[in-house]
């Protein structure tokens, strides 16, 4: 027997691993079944290439429960160790085992999915346990080495009778962490973590049903055995060649990564890229909805299989966050407890290549199948528009597959659209408007005047709208985009030709007057304009200007502080060509107040804008009038 002191390179490493290296004390299942996973693959590694004289087999990864002793047991049937090599890789806190294997054999073992860098993790045990126990034994060797430490500095090796090959590590579970001896809180873990593992985790054994014999008489009761509860799929479909998958393959992972998602998703995104970074990976485009609300079910990060975050910013471009899915790399640079991730070159890589592949994916699918694209726009939108704000070259590349769509249900690239509308809706200035609206029932009026002039109106509802008009504006040359009830259609695009009004200016300055006296003046500023005698003879506009800026600060920008809390305001277009206008000058001040009350509610009824009491006092006003 031999006893020691662990060569640590700080006073005391237990303190310093429970209360700040590892600051969620569930993750030393993960670690310990990652060291385990490492002593496997080196050995499928040492086999592959003839340096181990020993049949590989189907080894697997087991968990095991003693509730008696309070024990928990994790055995694997790998590499093992020989007493040097527990001196050296145990006793040697922060020297990684894998790190160094990788080392000698980096020109074979690129593909192994031996993990590095986390020499530390085996420690993590002491988080939950008072004493570690570590009996082992390497393929090289006869004898076994049974190496105990309790917490402290202090550890003792001797010689085990362990007859098989591999590592048994065993916790003495403390007081404060008996929920890790139970069933349920390990299966929870073990699916969490290890759920992809790329070998096989055992964890108890479960009833399985034998299909019945063909003559078997039809009242045998069917028989059951005892099987071994693997909890894990060793091979996801992200760990496989594209070539390899059908549809079918990737909606069925997409089950198991989100088995309470009832919604298939619309399309995926197969990486796989081996320069100059290892990434793989599958991305999935759910259904979104317009709330922008972020997915409760988020984008998972493993490295080599094992589960590390579903926290992906920084990775992956803030836009597709949306998204749901898996990314594996091992060359993602974490922290040593693997929960953050620290500032690298290779980040900005990994996320620059995430960003061209789903363009090109967008644009493939858009090119090889437009009408399924459309089909499925309202559900994608959010997605490509938030997109095409935040990532400049993304944005470039959307221009071949973004669509605008119209209220008539048709869709157009920015390009198609600019070339249908050009003619028709160039101002005298030579600008293009391009007219849309928001909601398509609220707007309903002035929508169908527009498409009365022959114009036509996009229906842009997503909430980011008004970002993504100021940015086309700024991105392209002499275009402007105009809500469609923003102002009367004759000035939103204004010809060359004027109407002349039927009132003189006298009657105009005393018809002001009169409106101005019954409208409030601190909510609309009266505009008195000679329109068509067809128009209506009041309209309510809101300036483009103040109405993006305040729904651009309600949704995060803009750059106008406040503007959310600022009253609303409007314009009030009256048409002096309206008949209507021409008969309140003859009435009587009472009969004058009634008229421009009425028309002033239609107006505001035509914007959404007449409600609770005034909305109470129109209805009886309307019902006395038609009396």
């Amino acid at each position: 027997m031999s006893t020691g002191k662990i060569n640590v390179s700080v006073e005391n490493i237990f303190p310093l691993i429970k209360k700040f290296l590892y600051s969620d004390h569930e993750i030393f299942l993960r670690e310990l079944i990652s060291n385990a996973t490492d002593a496997t693959l080196k050995l499928k590694h040492l086999t592959n290439i003839g340096e181990a004289d020993v049949t590989y087999g189907n080894p697997q990864i087991e968990v095991k429960v003693n509730k008696e002793n309070n024990t928990l047991h994790i055995i694997d049937q790998g590499i093992g160790m020989t007493k040097e090599e527990v001196e050296k890789y145990i006793n040697q806190v922060a020297f990684s085992g894998a790190e160094e294997f990788l080392e000698k054999y980096k020109d074979t073992a690129k593909d192994s999915g031996i993990i590095g860098h986390f020499g530390l993790g085996f420690y993590s045990a002491f988080m939950v346990a008072d004493k570690v126990e570590i009996i082992t034994k390497s393929y090289k060797e006869e004898t076994a080495a049974h190496w105990i430490c309790e917490g402290t500095t202090d550890f003792s090796l001797t010689d085990a009778d362990k007859t098989d090959r591999g590592t048994e590590i065993i916790l003495h579970i403390n007081e404060e962490n008996k929920e890790f001896l139970e069933e349920h809180r390990l299966t929870e873990l073990l699916v969490k973590y290890n759920k992809f593992m790329p070998v096989p985790i055992k964890f108890g054994t479960k009833e399985k049903t034998l299909p019945k014999a063909e003559d078997a008489p039809e009242d045998e009761a069917p028989k059951t055995v005892s099987v071994d509860n693997i909890i894990n799929n060793p091979t996801p479909a992200w760990t496989k060649q594209p070539n390899d998958l059908e549809e079918e393959d990737y909606k069925s992972f997409y089950r198991e990564l989100y088995p309470m998602q009832f919604e298939e998703p619309l399309f995926h995104i197969h990486l796989n890229v081996d320069y100059p970074f290892n990434l793989t990976g599958i991305l999935y485009f759910p259904k979104l909805s317009n709330d922008m609300n972020m997915q409760k079910d988020k984008i998972q990060l493993y490295q080599n299989q094992v589960f590390v975050t579903d926290n992906v910013e920084g990775i992956v471009p803030e836009f597709l966050t949306m998204l749901k899915g898996v990314i594996d790399s091992p060359d993602i640079p974490l922290n040593v407890s693997r929960s953050y991730l620290q500032a690298d070159g290779a980040v900005k890589k990994i996320s620059s290549y995430i960003t061209r592949k789903v363009a090109d994916k967008l644009k493939s699918l858009f090119n090889n199948n437009r009408e399924d694209f459309e089909q499925k726009w309202n559900d994608i939108k959010v997605v490509i528009e938030y997109g095409m704000l935040t990532e400049d070259k993304f944005f470039d590349k959307a221009q071949k597959f973004a669509l605008y769509p119209t209220v008539d249900n048709t869709y157009h690239t920015f390009e198609e659209l600019e070339e249908k509308i050009k003619e028709n809706q160039t101002d005298k200035d030579g600008k293009l408007i391009i007219l849309y609206a928001a909601n398509q029932d609220q707007q309903h009026s002035y929508i169908e005047t527009a498409k009365g002039k022959g114009y036509e109106v996009l229906l842009l509802d997503s909430p980011i709208a008004a970002h993504l008009i100021q940015k086309l504006e700024t991105s392209k040359e002499n275009i402007s985009f105009v809500r469609v009830d923003s102002d009367h259609i004759d000035n939103l695009i204004k010809k060359e030709e004027n109407t002349t009004s039927k009132l003189s200016e006298e009657e105009q300055e005393k018809l002001k007057t009169e409106i101005e006296t019954v409208v409030p003046k601190e909510k609309y500023t009266v505009q008195l304009e000679a329109l068509d005698s067809d128009a209506a003879p009041l309209i309510i506009t809101q300036p483009e200007f103040m109405r993006r800026m305040k729904e651009m600060q309600q949704t995060g920008g803009g750059g106008f502080m406040g503007m959310g809390n600022m009253p609303e305001m409007y314009n009030l277009v009256v048409n002096t060509n309206h008949e209507l206008m021409g008969n309140i000058l003859t009435k009587t001040k009472e009969e004058q107040e009634a008229l421009i009350k009425q028309a002033l509610d239609l107006a505001k009824l035509s914007q959404n804008l007449l409600k609770g009491e005034e909305l109470t006092n129109f209805i009886k006003r309307s019902f006395k009038m038609i009396k």
